[in-house]
């Protein structure tokens, strides 16, 4: 397969932020260097009045018991952006003022989804703001507004811009909790009926698996074949605002993330835009570990490893690699973490026919998952619900059927896809029929790769018990230890209405 250049169209820059002590709060984080690209400002702005913040969201730091980042967006150039909050509704500290990471995009660049108004200049240019907070109280609510000079939602009687976010508890804690997850949600009515589903299970964060917005539309990483819109962004946080204020995003990346016309391999827009751990090594984007309470979780960056889509293929050059068995090496050998969890876009295993499996995560992931015992790995890419039996060093070990249990130690890792968050849904490799709770069909499938050479090829598996084509998403209730039952994870998949279609429970004894 033919590997592509990209076009670098903005620099590398600095923007730095301050930080206020709030009394009876907590402190904001050391301000970093943004990461985001530096660019040209318009040099017109209008009254702060009139820019009201929109697109608010969360993420967890590293230790999701004390850090986490409030994001959000305005729609043109303001003066002095800030956070307040506190620990109860009404009574908030100082303005904590925010990073600024300003985007610009050529409209040279683009074909969107409307027409520009011909009064625009030659690019669009997008604000993101950014406030981390550090030493939060565990296992606390916390109160918080957004605003600007001209407009503090604190002193304007604007009660319904009053947002809320919960930190976990303690690291170890094994209080029981939540979180769902789906990649490749897009824009639209779909979309909205899975957000409405994660606001109805109310869970402590999400999982967004890549392929966010879709606002390229391509492989990704060609920015002279890719069709682009930059704005889609905006509608992606509008849309998902209504859960994402209050419920923590946790994002990685996907292909549609590859958006070539920026610096840092095509992930300049992600890093305005998104205020992820950076834990793992200096210039990685979306690509972190942290940890909820007694579960740690991985976030990993599949173009990396991917055949399918080569563009960034081993641009971290063995980096990730690293890191990942440094994680994962640490997090097994500490007590108080009881399941790991990692999550990216490409398919380790699958048996959908649009994108496939990843022969790459095979190489070079899966015996690393296999080492350390992973107990669960989440992915989208494919835009599907599938659920594999238990596999170890390639082969399944045992059949696990719908409401069945997994010993993750003893049987190997479970591989889910949960691709159905909102965009067209994919099909099977050559028709196999679907089998999920109400319509079991137990055949054997066929799971589509490419080589790194961009030969496609098939096998015949035995591995695919549950397949569903249609909206859904994945809820993981994790359940503390009592009276002599181990902790469990117990995994269901969803459809947008909420009709369960898989579970299973998975335990480590």
């Amino acid at each position: 397969m033919k590997r592509h250049s990209r076009r670098t169209v903005l620099q590398a820059g600095t923007i730095v932020a301050g930080s206020v002590l709030l009394p009876g709060a907590a402190a904001a984080a050391t301000p970093r260097p943004a990461v985001g690209p530096t660019v040209l400002l318009n040099s017109e702005t209008a009254a702060g009045s009139a820019l009201r913040p929109f697109g608010r969201h969360l993420a967890y730091g590293a230790d999701a018991s004390r850090q986490v980042v409030v994001s959000w967006q305005t729609p043109g150039k303001v003066t002095a952006p800030f956070l307040r909050f506190g620990t109860k509704p009404g009574e908030f500290g100082e303005a904590i003022p925010a990073e600024v990471r300003a985007l610009e995009s050529q409209l040279a660049w683009q074909k969107p989804d409307h027409t520009f108004s011909p009064h625009l200049s030659k690019s669009v240019t997008q604000y993101y703001l950014h406030v981390r907070l550090g030493d939060l109280l565990p296992n606390t609510t916390y109160y918080y507004v957004v605003g600007h000079q001209g407009y503090d939602p604190t002193t304007s009687g604007r009660i319904g811009e009053i947002a809320t976010f919960r930190t976990a508890g303690a690291a170890g804690a094994t209080g029981a909790f939540s979180f769902t997850a789906f990649g490749d949600q897009g824009v639209g009515y779909n979309a909205v009926a899975t957000n409405s589903l994660i606001a109805d299970l109310a869970p402590a964060f999400h999982l967004g698996m890549g392929d966010l917005s879709y606002a390229l539309n391509g492989e990704g990483g060609h920015p002279e074949e890719d069709v682009y819109d930059a704005r889609k962004w905006d509608s992606f946080f509008s849309q998902n605002e209504i859960v994402a204020s209050g419920i923590p995003w946790m994002v990685a990346l996907g292909n549609h993330e590859m958006e070539g016309w920026y610096p840092y391999n095509g992930y300049g827009g992600m890093r305005a835009r998104f205020s992820m751990p950076d834990n793992a090594w200096d210039g990685s984007t979306c690509i972190y570990s942290w940890r909820y309470q007694n579960v740690a979780f991985l976030s990993l960056d599949g173009n990396d490893v991917c055949y399918n889509s080569q563009s960034n293929l081993d641009y971290t050059e063995g980096k990730q690699l690293a890191w990942l068995g440094s994680q994962l090496a640490k997090f097994r050998a500490d007590p108080t973490v009881e399941f790991i969890v990692v999550y990216c876009h490409q398919c380790t295993y699958s048996t959908s026919d649009a994108n496939g499996a990843e022969l790459g995560a095979q190489e070079k992931w899966a015996p690393l998952f296999d080492k350390y015992k992973v107990d669960l790995v989440l992915n989208g890419h494919n835009h599907l619900y599938e659920r594999t039996d238990p596999i170890r060093a390639g082969k399944g070990t045992k059949k696990v059927p719908s409401s069945g249990t997994v010993n993750s130690v003893k049987d190997g890792i479970t591989y889910i896809t949960a691709g159905g968050g909102g965009e067209g849904i994919s099909s099977i490799v050559d028709g196999v029929a679907e089998s999920y709770i109400g319509n079991v069909k137990d055949v054997s499938a066929k799971m589509r790769f490419d080589t790194e050479e961009g030969e496609t090829q098939k096998v015949t598996v035995t591995w695919s018990r549950v397949r569903y084509r249609g909206y859904s998403l994945v809820s993981v209730d994790v359940v503390p230890p009592s009276n002599g039952t181990p902790a469990l994870l117990k995994v269901r998949a969803l459809t947008e209405t909420g009709t369960l279609v898989d579970e299973i429970t998975i335990r480590r004894s």
